[in-house]
């Protein structure tokens, strides 16, 4: 297992701190995964000092899960049908959640065996791919293929309109007005 918090020496690459700190988060992601790739490591065994990245993409998987699974089944407003003596009430999904095996264009996702879960926030899609394996975690309408064209965002962007998404919801449920950042 290889411990993040120890130097790792690669033969080939010497970088500085400084190096290091002008790197993005993704930048530096790809570059451990090569490192360890190079050294015959699997990239699931590396390890943080508290979790494995096995761990850390297990946990994500599962979080997504059941997020979407509870987006797709709450409403963020009650809407009523009235039938004489007594109202039902109509859920709407909270927010447009689904998963395929095929992206917008048709291909099946990663050649096959994969599938996409896509949700439509109002700063725009987040989406991840899972294995196959793990269709039945998400308990999300299923489509022939996704319902929208993939709109270009990065890891980024996805966290950023997660990270807005709280904010919003912070302030309506606290009545706070949003100040610069967070």
């Amino acid at each position: 297992m290889i411990n993040m918090e120890k130097e790792i020496k690669h033969p080939f690459l010497i970088l500085d701190k400084e190096a290091l700190d002008k790197m993005s988060f993704e930048d530096k992601q790809k570059l451990i995964v090569n490192i360890a790739n190079s050294i015959g490591v699997d990239t699931e065994d590396i390890h943080d000092g508290y979790h494995s990245f096995y761990e850390l993409y297990r946990f994500r998987m599962l979080y997504n899960a059941l997020l979407f699974n509870e987006w797709a089944k709450t409403s963020s407003e009650a809407n009523w049908l009235d039938r004489g003596e007594r109202s039902i009430p109509i859920v709407y999904p909270k927010y447009n959640v689904h998963k395929s095996r095929r992206h917008y264009d048709g291909e099946l996702c990663f050649g096959g065996g994969w599938f996409v879960v896509v949700a439509v926030l109002p700063g725009g899609q987040i989406t991840n791919h899972y294995e196959e394996k793990y269709w039945h975690l998400f308990e999300i309408p299923a489509y022939e293929r996704a319902m929208y064209p993939f709109d270009g965002h990065t890891s980024i962007d996805v966290a950023t309109r997660m990270e807005n998404l709280l904010v919003d919801q912070h302030e309506v449920v606290r009545g706070i007005k949003r100040k610069n950042g967070f």
